[in-house]
């Protein structure tokens, strides 16, 4: 009896009297074919090369099959193109999108092994065996190298000095759901999970530190700035520096530093009931003003403040009075901008609210699975977040250069995802080239086309 070697064809309603049958047997497809965008940026930045530099290979050159570059691009383009698990890569090494991003497209040793990684051989960068772990674990990765990496990145990413920049701090949850390493409860965000602290400049992210959650959110604060500002200003020596954070980085160590080492802040400061009796007149006005109109009122005071015994000194401090038909709503900042340059209504409305930008950032963090945090140990979960910090990186390298002038230029990563990279192709190779046929019902053609114009000019002679 001869076997049946046809794919197997799933049915569905007919159209038009014609049957309709869908089946795996187009062939050479790809659905990543908007990652060759990527590909092309990391040409010209050397992303990956640079940060797979960050890592130690203490491998046998000769029994090398996938490269440790070839590794960490795999992880980084996988993230990016929405794929967080290390199992989807026993798929993901046979598709010619990632193969032509690593640049591999046949095995080098055994002919029966496919050109990229699969989940056993990436695991090995990501994890280490709590048995006999050292005899296992060659691969390993120095997260002092990437931070300055980060830092480097952001400071090419100017073509001159800035006169200043204002770089926001947050600090974040990740929920943890096992029993990993530095698991402790949270109250304010009642559950088990990590605190890790970020750092932006911008749309720039120059630090992602995953840290135990029983600690104070500006804890290491500190020596992360003091390190970055360091390396900043080495390349910028005159560049004005403006931290900006919520209430929980209003801290006296970190306040003291600024002061000390000539970088201006601006921090949220919890209320209570002193700073509320210094804007009570103008609380009591705003209520006046809100019951008369049936709209929100707010009136601002500048004043000097102290706390009673953990500030060094006194300090600014700007009081939002505030009521709304919901109620009052006070709200207040401490400073070491001066009134000459900030006034109080600007300084709380124009430079403290945009803050929030940072909370967006750290949502596209999520977006490329840096809350995943499944591994055992903590320095496991750190270079989990790593990889997806470089994976924005990248995104947000081509976003800035490549999409500026489309549709996506303030498009979130997971927008730029769905929109442009997830693009179905048919790939024909010949001797000569590899040809992906991009469907020719592709919505955001011009938008690629604009793309791959603005990297071939971007980065003509890389």
């Amino acid at each position: 009896m001869q076997a049946d070697c046809s794919a197997k064809l799933f049915e569905f309603e007919a159209v038009e009297r014609k049957s309709v049958v869908a089946g795996f047997d187009g062939g050479t497809i790809t659905s990543n074919a908007g990652a060759l965008l990527l590909g092309q940026l990391d040409k010209g930045l050397g992303l990956i090369r640079r940060f797979a530099g960050c890592f130690a290979d203490r491998r046998d050159p000769r029994l090398v099959e996938h490269r440790l570059e070839t590794l960490v691009g795999q992880r980084v383009f996988g993230l990016a193109l929405g794929y967080e698990d290390l199992n989807d890569h026993d798929e993901l090494r046979k598709d010619p999108a990632l193969q032509v991003l690593a640049g591999k497209l046949k095995p080098h040793l055994r002919g029966d092994c496919e050109p990229l990684a699969g989940k056993s051989t990436l695991n090995r960068i990501e994890h280490t065996p709590r048995r006999h772990g050292a005899k296992y674990h060659k691969i390993d990765c120095d997260p002092a190298m990437v931070d300055a990496l980060l830092i480097e990145l952001f400071v090419e990413a100017h073509e001159r000095a800035p006169r200043q920049i204002v770089i926001d701090l947050d600090a974040t949850n990740i929920p943890l759901h096992g029993h990993q390493e530095g698991r402790f409860f949270h109250g304010y965000y009642d559950c088990y999970c990590y605190l890790p602290l970020y750092v932006f400049c911008g749309r720039h992210l120059l630090l992602a530190r995953q840290r135990r959650s029983n600690i104070d959110a500006a804890s290491g604060s500190v020596e992360e700035l003091a390190r970055m500002i360091t390396q900043i200003r080495r390349a910028w020596p005159r560049v004005r520096i403006i931290l900006r954070a919520d209430s929980g980085f209003a801290r006296e160590a970190l306040m003291a530093w600024c002061e000390q080492n000539q970088v201006d802040y601006v921090f949220g400061l919890a209320r209570n009931v002193r700073l509320q009796d210094e804007i009570a007149p103008q609380l009591a006005e705003v209520a006046s003003l809100c019951a008369a109109s049936g709209k929100a009122a707010r009136l601002f005071r500048d004043f000097r403040y102290a706390t009673l015994d953990s500030w060094s000194r006194r300090r600014r401090v700007v009081g939002k009075a505030e009521h709304t038909p919901q109620g009052s709503n006070p709200r207040f900042v401490v400073t070491s901008l001066a009134k000459s340059r900030w006034d109080a209504r600007a300084l709380y409305e124009e430079l403290y609210c945009a803050r929030g930008e940072a909370e967006n950032r750290i949502g596209e963090q999520f977006e490329l699975f840096a809350d995943r945090a499944s591994s055992a140990t903590l320095p496991a979960n750190q270079l989990r977040m790593l990889f997806s910090a470089m994976a924005y990186v990248l995104v947000e390298a081509l976003r800035r250069t490549a999409l500026k002038y489309t549709q996506f230029a303030d498009a979130s990563v997971q927008t730029i995802r769905l929109k442009l990279f997830k693009l179905g192709a048919q790939v024909r190779t010949s001797v000569r080239r590899i040809h992906f046929a991009i469907a020719s019902a592709c919505p955001n053609q011009i938008d690629f086309e604009m793309a791959h114009l603005y990297l071939r000019r971007a980065f003509s002679s890389a």
